[in-house]
């Protein structure tokens, strides 16, 4: 499928059922041919011809055994963060004679046990083919902590994605406690950048560090005058305290120098924010970088009040693995 093809919800937004980020699939009615849990792995599903295992042909998905009563399949999924989804993406890839005719997504919002939870109905029956992705569009709204995927009767999907944006329970939370507010689980988001040609800003928000060059975000080489950027927003409004910049993995190609601008911004559309943080405020001053490094900011920082966006700029070109904002609660 072309890049053109790709709805705006995948670029937008972030995989809340990517086991790189602490989604779990929890339990299945039956996994026979292939476990539940490759339906939630990161890398793009492959087929190995001729790789069998002891129940037949290995299938880098979940699949179940063919269905000889009544019923249906299906598998109950922990997302990584509690979110408001906008999209899914039910992937066969592969699975040509083997794929289930249709599916339908059910979702919850629960701490408690699953067989008390409340499930909705946020996928209806949709007709799949085979070897193909299904972009299915949601009008969000609601936030989300289990998705259960059922399939019509049996047979195998590849890989489920269920992109949103991740929400926070900031009741009873400490305020003088100085917290990450950039960070996914505290409900940062990317809202835009000039360019991703090699990863998502929304990897440098993600826990811990970046497990290699793919898990951060990275521009294409520049080969005119500028410098690359990108947009992000905080999870809570607060006062930036510390700063670090992390470029794991990235050796040959890391930015020479970056700055970071930031805007207490309570209006506007996430579009409109691309024009309006050109002339944002400096928060970071440019400075150096070096390769495989985390580098740390705190004196160096322009005291600006509550934030709500900061703009990251990398001079010109290259790659970062990781952005956190320390800051308190304003």
């Amino acid at each position: 499928m072309s890049a053109d093809a790709v709805p705006d919800f995948v670029r937008k937004y972030v995989n809340l059922a990517d086991a790189r980020r602490g989604a779990l699939a929890l339990q299945a009615t039956d996994e026979f041919f292939a476990p539940k849990e490759r339906m939630l792995n990161h890398e793009l599903p492959v087929f190995v011809p001729g790789k069998y295992d002891e129940n037949g042909k290995w299938m880098d998905g979940w699949e179940t055994r063919r269905k000889r009563g009544e019923g249906f399949d299906h598998c109950i999924v922990k997302l990584a963060y509690p979110g408001v989804l906008h999209g899914v993406d039910i992937d066969t890839s592969h699975f040509t004679g083997n794929f289930p005719p249709a599916a339908s997504i059910d979702a919850c919002a629960t701490s408690g046990p699953l067989d008390q939870a409340q499930w909705t109905q946020i996928v209806p029956a949709y007709n799949l083919r085979g070897n193909s992705h299904h972009y299915i569009a949601l009008p969000g709204g609601a936030t989300w902590t289990h998705l259960r995927i059922n399939i019509y009767p049996d047979g195998g999907i590849a890989r489920l994605r269920a992109y949103g944006e991740p929400v926070r329970d900031w009741s009873g939370v400490d305020r003088s406690r100085l917290l990450d507010l950039l960070a996914l689980e505290n409900g940062g988001r990317s809202i835009a950048c000039n360019d991703q040609h090699y990863g998502t800003p929304w990897n440098i928000i993600a826990p811990g560090r970046g497990v290699d060059m793919g898990d951060g975000w990275e521009t294409r080489r520049r080969r005119e005058p500028g410098n690359d950027w990108a947009i992000l927003a905080l999870g809570r409004r607060g006062r930036a305290q510390r700063i670090e910049i992390d470029t794991a993995h990235f050796k040959g190609n890391y930015p020479d120098r970056c700055s970071v601008q930031a805007a207490d911004v309570s209006v506007g559309s996430d579009q409109s924010l691309i024009s309006q943080a050109m002339f944002w405020r400096v928060l970071l001053p440019e400075q150096a970088l070096e390769a495989d490094r985390v580098h740390v900011f705190e004196r160096e920082l322009v005291d600006l009040g509550p934030i709500t966006h900061v703009r990251l700029n990398i001079i010109p070109d290259g790659g970062v693995s990781r952005l956190r904002l320390f800051g308190f609660i304003a």
